[in-house]
């Protein structure tokens, strides 16, 4: 295949680099996946189009793209884009294979002029030449075909190049076989469609689909407002085309309409559009390919309805920087500007081009709503373009509103609560979200400019925020109060007036308390039952109310809605202040306690409340943290410590897990409570990936590696681990104590239907505990079907029972790495194993792997006590053969194929190449066979079809042979077992073929046979 674009040098270049510099691959992968993921993750279409109206732009010429989804004729689906323009250059190719470094550079014979008729004059708008990297979220072969010729990316590919550079072994290993697609191309094969330059071809990946699909149907011709090289697009799926396309009007661009058509339906849309040049000083800090894009184009969009109204277009909108990013917009109309994005190439970064260009669209939107027709406005639509400064989405939106709305205020006309003949101007006034006279009038004094409760109405906000008039919600308000001075009756009139207040947005509200400090919000307050020593908490740091301030049932009942909490001994164990300083303990003992402070007495403190409370073990899992005292002179987290004397303390390493002091006074019930051990401990989790336990992962991934190939990823159920089991060295010790754990410890999890073992069964059964040995790896005891190829497991049968050594076949080949181990042993001559189980074993193993990548042994077994090497044996697939093969044989279980692909062995009958050679001295119906009436009963046939030939002797592959199957007539060597195996396998019955060879041995036999056939056994 020729390589127009030199594809060779380009990977053999980057292949170099990535060998002579591994980082410079990591750094590859880490951007192109940071593309895929984060600033293209969503962008396919639009960069298809982008990419489209530049190739446009860059040959003179109205731009024409055609999306089709169709299917790939293997099941899959394919999107194809094609485009007219400038096709595909080397310079193209090699943008396409660099990161940031774009082949779309303005050129001074394109920048500024159209090429739509009556078109604006725009600008390329690519920026880096890393919007390709779109497609890898839908595909992992992309390819590129041009009138110039073609180019292709394949992830495979690519990492069969990468596999044979060593130094990056372990890093496509971590990243689990990721690499950077489009740093490799290779040249493609294909041509555009006629009409069209250049043509992107997708592969869908599986999982993309629906994703495309809905990207395709959603696409609607506002786009092409964003990229006016394009003049039409044709959106083709299920082989349904529908044309998108833009038609402007007008010479004024304060005064454009543009008809967008999508199909049958065309829109008509308001247009102001401001062109110029950006100073050059204005870039002076921007990147180097970017300061020679002075030029800019700001276009301002509303739909009109059939009336000629403006249609406010649904909030929130995002900026258009040309096409979509991620800034929000609260102005309901589209803004397309060629603001400076970031690196994600989703958010506009600040400074002196994106507040130049912030100045120009405020003049455009300003002009928009100017050269509105006066009774354009008549049904309110007008206002509802106002900008909404109140509810700015972001730094640029707010930006843009304040800069719209300054000339709009400026009168003092709004009342001001509480003060009847002041008035003020609507930039100083504020209204309460949701006002009622009682907040109005507590928090008059505190927020200046409020407005009377009556003017909270939802239907004036929209106005009110336009004009400049601060909309307080509640949590504004609350924010307001934060730091104020009052007495605690005015946060009792307060909590009282804000009772029934959405939670949410009190969250953040103020708490006078006993101490004199304020806690800043109510979370975790304590409110004071009556009799509470509040001075008496002293040492855990504790946040109590004043009691003043909480005084009405009405403050309370606030105050308890959000968070707050009465103080029993279960709410100050709640304190989230108590559990800080509980966790934060044992660090606190290392680094030294603050002057005043006393571990002992926090560790006090805190048991007294677990015994208060009466904590059941387990119930506060965070009380593990406790600093508690060590028999050693120490200090240690209370989970990390064993009750002294305790049969769990016997079983693990020395020093693994510290001893409590005995001088702790305390229950035992108390201290279990806290964590202290007195056994193995249990864990949960919602996911395995939340279990801090050893071997978690790897668990989840064996148990996953039990469910049905092709299985959809299933939703794990909550489960439950036990910890410190790698730190146990007498396991005899440890199993009964492991025995005895609840029942929730053992049991199976359910994963998508199917039961797999739970994670202690799992670690156990995969670690040796048992004599040295692994659970998994030996036998049940009172197994015969694994006697030979596996040893007996040796423990209490209570033990036993929980650990489940395999007992039978199924039992092996539930897990992947136990029907490995178990091909491995059927090739170990020391071993033996049955006949009933070696004549299906190897097509059970077959079934069991397939679709895992199984390196073939070296040895395999093909008798009960004989193992040859597997280069001397084949699998016999046609028994008439097995007189001719001379080499030894593998039982089948009657599935040759798959036993011989997974011992990588050839078929019999790719070995013996023969045909009959001798010449029948008889032939014969097989209905007139003596014994075929017995024969076809036994077939469940009213009588034999066919004909048989007698060879005295018959002979194939210059041998004897007792029998050889033709497509018409049968041969064999006149014997009852050559007949039998004839008719057999001729019928499609061969496990019947000794009662068929029976019935030609005794023909005068019959009518007895028969009778004996008529027996139910």
């Amino acid at each position: 295949m020729s390589d127009p674009f030199a594809t060779a040098g380009l990977r053999r270049r980057v292949l170099a680099a990535w060998t002579d510099a591994p980082a410079r691959f990591r750094e590859d992968a880490n951007a192109e996946e940071d593309l895929v993921r984060g600033g293209y993750r969503d962008r396919l279409v639009v960069e298809l189009a982008q990419n489209a109206a530049d190739a446009a732009l860059r040959a003179g010429v109205p731009g024409r793209l055609r999306l089709e989804l169709a299917d790939d004729g293997a099941g899959g689906e394919v999107l194809r884009a094609a485009n007219t323009g400038a096709p595909l250059d080397a310079a193209g190719v090699e943008g396409l294979a660099s990161l940031r470094a774009s082949a779309k550079r303005d050129d001074v014979r394109t920048v500024g002029r159209s090429v739509v008729a009556d078109g604006p004059t725009i600008q390329t708008t690519g920026r880096f030449g890393v919007g390709f990297a779109a497609v890898l979220a839908v595909c992992d072969e992309p390819e590129v075909h041009s009138t110039t010729g073609g180019v292709a990316f394949n992830a495979a590919r690519t990492r069969a190049e990468v596999a044979g550079v060593p130094a990056l072994a372990a890093e496509v290993a971590r990243r689990e076989g990721g690499v950077p697609v489009l740093r490799l191309p290779w040249p493609a094969a294909g041509a555009p469609p006629e009409g069209f330059a250049t043509e992107v071809v997708l592969p869908l990946r599986m999982g993309s689909r629906a994703a495309v699909r809905a990207a395709l149907e959603g696409l609607g011709p506002e786009l092409l407002l964003a990229l006016p090289g394009l003049a039409t697009v044709e959106v083709v799926v299920d082989g349904a085309p529908r044309g998108l396309a833009v038609r402007e009007r007008g010479a004024d661009p304060s005064h454009l309409e543009a008809d967008l058509t999508d199909g049958e339906r065309t829109t008509t849309w308001r247009l102001v559009r401001r062109t110029g040049e950006l100073p050059e000083e204005l870039l002076a800090d921007r990147p180097v390919e970017e300061r020679s894009r002075r030029g800019y184009t700001v276009t301002w969009a509303v739909p009109l309805d059939d009336d000629g109204w403006p249609s406010p277009l649904p909030l929130p909108q995002r900026v258009h920087a040309p096409t979509p990013s991620d800034e929000p917009l609260t102005l309901p109309a589209r803004l397309i500007a060629p603001f400076p994005l970031g690196p994600d190439r989703r958010h506009v970064l600040p400074g002196p081009v994106t507040d130049a260009l912030v100045d120009v669209a405020a003049d455009a939107y300003a002009a928009l709503l100017a050269g509105l027709p006066p009774e354009a406005g008549g049904d309110a639509s007008v206002l509802a373009l106002v900008p909404r400064v109140g509810l700015a989405g972001a730094e640029l939106d707010a930006a843009l509103g304040t800069a719209v709305l300054d000339r709009l205020r400026g009168a003092a006309w709004l009342p001001v609560a509480g003060r009847a003949r002041e008035r003020q101007s609507p930039d100083r006034a504020a209204v309460l979200a949701e006002a009622t006279d009682a907040r109005v009038a507590v928090l008059a004094d505190v927020v200046p400019g409020l407005l009377p409760a009556g003017w909270s109405r939802r239907s004036d906000a929209p106005a009110l925020a336009a004009l400049g008039v601060r909309r307080i919600g509640t949590a504004e308000a609350v924010e307001a109060v934060r730091g104020v001075t009052r007495p605690a009756s005015w946060w009792a009139r307060l909590y009282t007036a804000l009772d029934g207040a959405d939670r949410e947005e009190l969250a953040a509200l103020p708490v006078p308390l006993a101490d004199g400090r304020t806690a800043h919000g109510p979370a975790g307050v304590l409110l004071p039952d009556a009799g509470l020593p509040v001075q008496a908490l002293g040492p855990l740091g504790l946040r109590v109310a004043d009691p003043a301030a909480v005084e009405p049932a009405s403050a309370r009942r606030l105050l308890e809605r959000l968070g707050a909490r009465p103080a029993t001994a279960a709410g100050v164990l709640a304190d989230p202040a108590v559990r800080a300083a509980v966790e934060a303990s044992v660090d606190a003992v290392e680094d030294g306690w603050d002057a005043g402070t006393d571990p002992a007495a926090l560790a006090t403190a805190v048991l007294a409340l677990v015994a208060a409370a009466g904590t059941a073990p387990g119930e506060l899992p965070w009380l593990a943290e406790l600093a508690l005292p060590d028999a050693d002179g120490g200090w240690a987290p209370a989970g990390e410590l064993v009750l002294p004397a305790s049969p769990f303390a016997a079983v693990l390493a020395d020093g693994a897990l510290g001893t409590l002091d005995p001088a702790v006074a305390a229950e035992p019930e108390t201290l279990r409570a806290v964590g202290v051990l007195d056994g193995f401990a249990l864990v949960s989790a919602e996911d395995p990936d939340d279990l801090d336990v050893d071997g978690a992962r790897e668990w989840a991934d064996a148990a996953l590696d039990r469910l049905p190939p092709g299985a959809p990823l299933p939703s794990w159920p909550p489960v439950t681990a036990v910890r410190d089991l790698e730190l146990v060295v007498d396991w005899p010790g440890a199993l009964p104590l492991l025995a005895a754990l609840p029942a929730q410890a053992w049991t199976d999890v359910v994963l998508g239907g199917v039961a797999v073992p739970g994670y202690l069964r799992w670690w156990l059964s995969t670690s040796p505990v048992l004599d040295g040995r692994r659970p998994d790896r030996v036998r049940h005891p009172d197994s015969t079907e694994l006697q030979g190829l596996y040893g007996a497991a040796r423990a209490e049968a209570a033990v036993l029972a929980l650990l489940r050594p395999p007992a039978t076949v199924d039992d092996v080949l539930a897990d992947v790495d136990g029907a490995l181990d178990l091909l491995d042993r059927l090739g170990d001559p020391r071993r033996t194993a049955s006949p009933a189980v070696l004549r299906t074993v190897y097509a059970r193993l077959a079934h069991a792997l397939d679709g895992v990548d199984v390196d073939p042994p070296d040895r395999v077994r093909v008798a009960a006590d004989r193992v040859v090497p597997a280069d001397d044996a084949v699998v016999l697939d046609a028994p008439w053969l097995q007189p001719l093969v001379g080499r030894p044989l593998v039982p089948a279980g009657g599935a040759p194929g798959p036993v011989a692909d997974l011992l990588d062995l050839p078929l019999a009958g790719e070995v013996v190449r023969a045909t009959v050679e001798s010449h029948p001295v008889r032939r014969l119906a097989w209905a007139d066979v003596p014994g075929a009436g017995l024969a076809a009963a036994r077939l469940g046939r009213a009588a034999l079809e066919g004909w048989v030939a007698v060879h005295e002797p018959l002979r194939a592959g210059g041998r004897a042979v007792p029998w050889w199957p033709g497509t018409d007539v049968d041969h064999v060597d006149g014997t009852p077992a050559a007949l039998g195996r004839a008719l057999a396998w001729r019928a499609g019955a061969w496990p019947l073929r000794q009662a068929l060879a029976e019935a030609f041995a005794d023909p005068e036999r019959t009518e007895m046979l028969a009778a004996e056939d008529g027996i139910a056994s």
